[in-house]
This record gives structure tokens, C-alpha cells and sequence, in this order.
């Protein structure tokens, strides 16, 4: 089992930053790969960021060069830098755990979640 709790979300105007947190318990952290997704109103769920157990990410393409995933693995936590925020990164995020290790962006990989904190950008 993994529990993980966000935190770090909020309202931004354009062009702001803001950085979530992810906690992580239950199971041994530095074994197991984290993904940050989105889903907004009306919208499927999406694909932002992953790091792997190795320390290699990856980003969905509307957020590649603004957005930086990373591990704390003293902290058990995994961070997600959102810099150039944009209107349309209004959805609430949610951290996921990867018990591969690997990393996928497919979000079925994806065996914990947690329950999701807002951002909201205003323009």
C-alpha cells in the first residue's frame, strides 16, 4: 500500500508559479516511480509528468520547458515546479504511484492516487 497526499495548489494569475508537493507513505519510496496527472471540468484525464525510481522524467507535451518534476527521496516526497502558468493548467492535480518503477505516462500503470489539489489560473 501507498498513500500519498498533495498539497501545494491554489489560485495564480497568468504568467505565475506555483509548486506542488507530494507525500508519500507505506512503501519503500526510492523503489517506486511518481506521475503527476490533471483532469479539468469536462475534460479526460492528462498526462503531466512522471519520474521514474531512476530519476527520469518525463512531460506531456503542454507542459514540457515550463514544468519540472522531482524527487526528494529523503523527504518521500515528490515535487512538481509549475513555472509560466497558463489559464488552461486549471484542472485539479493528482499524484500517482508506479510500482514498476518506470515510469509511464499512461495513467493504467498508475496503482495509488492521491485525492487531488486545485490550481486555478486566472488571466
Amino acid at each position: 500500500q501507498v498513500q500519498l497526499v498533495e498539497s501545494g495548489g491554489g489560485l495564480v494569475q497568468a504568467g505565475g508559479s506555483l509548486r506542488l508537493s507530494c507525500a508519500a507513505s507505506g512503501r519503500t519510496f526510492d523503489t517506486y516511480a511518481l506521475g503527476w496527472f490533471r483532469q479539468a471540468p469536462g475534460k479526460e484525464r492528462e498526462f503531466v509528468a512522471t519520474i521514474g525510481r531512476s530519476g527520469a522524467t518525463a512531460y506531456g507535451s503542454s507542459v514540457k520547458g515550463r514544468f519540472t518534476i522531482s524527487r526528494g527521496n529523503a523527504k518521500n516526497t515528490v515535487y512538481l515546479q509549475m513555472n509560466s502558468l497558463k489559464p488552461e493548467d486549471t484542472a485539479v492535480y493528482y499524484c500517482a504511484a508506479d510500482l514498476s518503477g518506470l515510469g509511464y505516462i499512461d495513467s493504467d500503470k498508475y496503482s495509488y492516487w492521491g485525492q487531488g489539489t486545485q490550481v486555478t489560473v486566472s488571466s
